[in-house]
């Protein structure tokens, strides 16, 4: 029996009088796609918060590879391997897309900011290994056009895949993908779902993923959490949970009140 990479156990977290999380429990496995899903305002963000380190829950434990991550710092915590997509992007739209992705690169430099600016000896040979790891992973999401393209004046669809290209920089063990179809048409879900599927083949990556497109949820998990008012309702398999009462309550009881 293998060891979860992520092991997020009993957490609650609170604002003031409001509780986000409640009790949320679940394990991801490496390799493993997870997904976790849920209405507006469920608590899935939340949860990618407290993964982190943005938030700090108010009880409970949250274990990567076998470390408390809790009370630990955003960098700290990607310096582990824990890497994020954004679902509102957070890319310099001034800078091209080497440059974007070259900023995934930071957890892996170890050289100073002096050494840095002078570009010799061992900063200049990091420099040259990061550059041909980024190369690797635009020919992987074939990104080769945009290459020396200002961020800014690319398609939306475009941004998102080097938004997602910026994580992968950090050579990741696991991934947050924060609604990454979101604002996108059928084609463009259906090609960043097949790219999501390309990348956990080719990089054998664990990720977890928050989306709203459950038909591509569905397709793509291996097991999936569903939270309900920050409270978790289901945890299993695609079909068991589309076949749970709960969860088709929670959804279609969101969709008479819209």
């Amino acid at each position: 029996m293998t060891t979860p990479l992520l092991e997020f156990e009993e957490v609650t977290l609170a604002f003031g009088g409001v509780t986000a999380l409640r009790d949320v429990s679940f394990t991801v496995e490496p390799g493993e796609l997870f997904a976790v899903i849920g209405p507006n305002g469920a608590g899935k963000t939340s949860t990618f918060n407290c993964i982190n380190g943005v938030y700090r829950p108010k009880q409970g434990s949250i274990r990567f590879a076998g470390k408390e991550i809790i009370g630990r710092k955003p960098p700290a915590i990607a310096s582990l391997g824990i890497a994020r997509t954004f679902q509102n992007l957070g890319l310099f739209v001034n800078l091209d897309v080497i440059d974007n992705l070259m900023l995934g690169r930071h957890v892996r430099m170890r050289t100073g900011l002096f050494a840095g600016m002078a570009w010799v000896g061992r900063a200049r040979r990091e420099e040259i290994v990061n550059r041909g790891r980024v190369e690797e992973i635009i020919e992987l999401l074939a990104l080769q056009p945009y290459r020396y393209e200002p961020v800014g004046t690319l398609p939306y669809g475009i941004q998102k895949k080097i938004e997602l290209g910026r994580a992968l920089a950090m050579e990741p063990r696991l991934l947050l993908l924060d609604e990454p179809v979101a604002g996108m048409n059928r084609e463009e879900t259906e090609d960043m779902a097949r790219l999501i599927l390309e990348i956990r083949r080719e990089l054998d990556l664990s990720m977890i993923l928050v989306e709203h497109d459950l038909q591509m949820v569905m397709e793509l998990a291996d097991r999936l959490l569903v939270l309900d008012f920050g409270e978790p309702i289901a945890l299993g398999g695609p079909a068991e949970v589309q076949a749970n009462p709960r969860v088709i309550e929670a959804y279609l009881g969101q969709a008479e009140h819209a």
